[in-house]
């Protein structure tokens, strides 16, 4: 047994064990804690099955609102790419300056935290502030989702190389079917789920194999911490779709994003980490825009999560480097080495590992 999956499994003996129990889910109606009606609104309307050892498990009515709201997800992430370039130019932030990197990161998830929480609590006409029921979940996931997986991604990105890291960062969503159906319990690993994974993957690494320099290699520092990334990433997908059952989903993503943004922040300013802004305005209107790409791609995502299975949406996730791709090419004028006919193959094959994972069983 792998150490990344006991760990896991001992992550999983910690959780409340009233997510296990049946007498939760009594009602084919799911009710979001954020807005109180059933199935959350717009994206949301689903029946809650049986899944894997008696688990809950919520299926989407209709897949058509499922898809769009992951795209917007993926297309909003995809954005981040070119636009954390554009922000080290903006901010006078060097390459290889991981410190300055992570400053950057790190006022970036607190602003994305402050504007949920001040957002939502200006919606709901009340303030957002978690119970003590909230606390242990907003830890657990600022922890994997925030702090573990950006410290380790900034670090490791200055010492690994582009190609390596965008493959290995790619295989975060079939980590998370895995650590889903393997640690966590609450699917089924199966055939066409693993024939979806391996399809989005291929075309992943398509897409960053054809335009590379040919190096590929693996340091302890560098594409081990890009890994450690990774695995952190993949657990915090887990857990939102564990947590978010129980607790509101979108209070939970602003309060993580809060603590995580604030020690990030931290950290980055204690190893030296230091802005030199060269256009004030455009810095200031790039930071508030990721700020609201995590607020918003990560608010909907939890809510996906919470009532549709880990690979159903995990698989998506394939199509945020299609989009990085696409728009590094329209913003930066990357991807010269890389043809259309190469993307367009690449966005095949994601969609077809997409597709196989969603697509329905037969009755």
């Amino acid at each position: 047994m792998s150490p990344a999956i006991s760990s896991c499994r001992s992550l999983r003996a910690a959780w409340p064990t009233s997510l296990n129990a049946s007498h939760r889910v009594q009602s084919p109606r799911v009710t979001t804690p954020a807005t109180g009606t059933p199935g959350g609104g717009f994206f949301f309307a689903s029946r809650i099955q049986e899944g894997h050892h008696g688990k809950p498990q919520a299926v989407s009515r209709h897949p058509t609102r499922l898809i769009l709201g992951c795209l917007v997800c993926c297309a909003l992430w995809g954005s981040a790419f070119p636009c954390i370039k554009i922000g080290y130019g903006l901010f006078g932030i060097p390459a290889h300056d991981s410190a300055s990197q992570l400053l950057f990161a790190g006022l970036r998830f607190t602003l994305a935290g402050a504007l949920v929480i001040v957002g939502m609590s200006a919606a709901q006409r009340r303030p957002l502030i978690p119970q003590a029921r909230d606390i242990k979940p907003i830890f657990v996931l600022s922890l994997f989702q925030t702090i573990g997986q950006y410290f380790f991604f900034y670090l490791g990105l200055s010492r690994a190389s582009a190609m390596s890291s965008s493959i290995i960062e790619a295989s975060a969503n079939f980590l998370a079917i895995l650590f889903a159906a393997l640690a966590f319990h609450t699917e089924r690993l199966n055939t066409p789920k693993v024939l979806g994974c391996v399809l989005g993957f291929a075309g992943v690494a398509l897409v960053n194999l054809s335009g590379a320099d040919g190096t590929f290699g693996f340091t302890l520092d560098g594409e081990g911490f890009i890994l450690a990334s990774t695995v952190a990433g993949a657990l915090s997908t887990c857990l939102i779709g564990i947590f978010s059952r129980e607790h509101d989903g979108v209070l939970l993503a602003g309060w993580q994003f809060l603590v995580g943004g604030v020690v990030l922040t931290a950290i980055g300013f204690l190893m030296g980490g230091t802005f030199s802004p060269t256009e004030i305005a455009p810095a200031i209107a790039l930071i508030i825009y990721m700020a609201l790409i995590s607020a918003v791609a990560y608010s909907l995502w939890s809510r996906l999560l919470a009532v549709n299975p880990v690979s159903r949406v995990s698989v998506f996730g394939f199509m945020n480097p299609v989009f990085g791709v696409l728009l590094s090419a329209l913003l930066l004028g990357e991807g010269a080495g890389t043809s259309p006919v190469t993307v367009l193959v690449a966005l095949l094959l994601v969609c077809g590992g997409i597709i196989i994972v969603n697509k329905p069983k037969k009755a």
